[in-house]
């Protein structure tokens, strides 16, 4: 099992109910091909830096998991088929971005 973290880009058109529905069906993929989840992060609407299919600003979402390798083709093609998703980058992290993303989230955790 190795440990990774996906990014995500919603589309800013889509209603609250259907980026819940978006989410959930990746986070579903995710255990259904055998991951662990191991942190959920909205980081709500943000402005993009440059224009995505003619967008200026996007949903995002950070995926961070456990999962075996050969689960990450088919989670990745899942992407490309799903309009709704303007990009997506997936990252296998080392031990040491383990650490920092911990680090991070508790950080996060003693703000709220």
């Amino acid at each position: 099992m190795n440990h990774y973290e996906t990014v995500f880009i919603l589309n800013p058109v889509l209603s609250e109910t259907q980026i819940e529905e978006t989410v959930k069906k990746f986070e579903d993929f995710l255990i259904k091909n055998g991951a662990k989840m191991v942190a959920k992060e909205n980081w709500g609407l943000k402005k993009l830096a440059y224009p995505i299919q003619n967008k200026k600003s996007g949903f995002y979402h950070l995926f961070e998991f456990s999962a075996p390798g050969e689960a990450i083709g088919p989670y990745e093609l899942e992407f490309r088929r799903d309009e709704r998703i303007m990009r997506f980058l997936t990252v296998k992290l080392d031990k040491h971005a383990i650490a920092w993303a911990e680090k991070r989230r508790t950080k996060l955790k003693t703000k709220a």
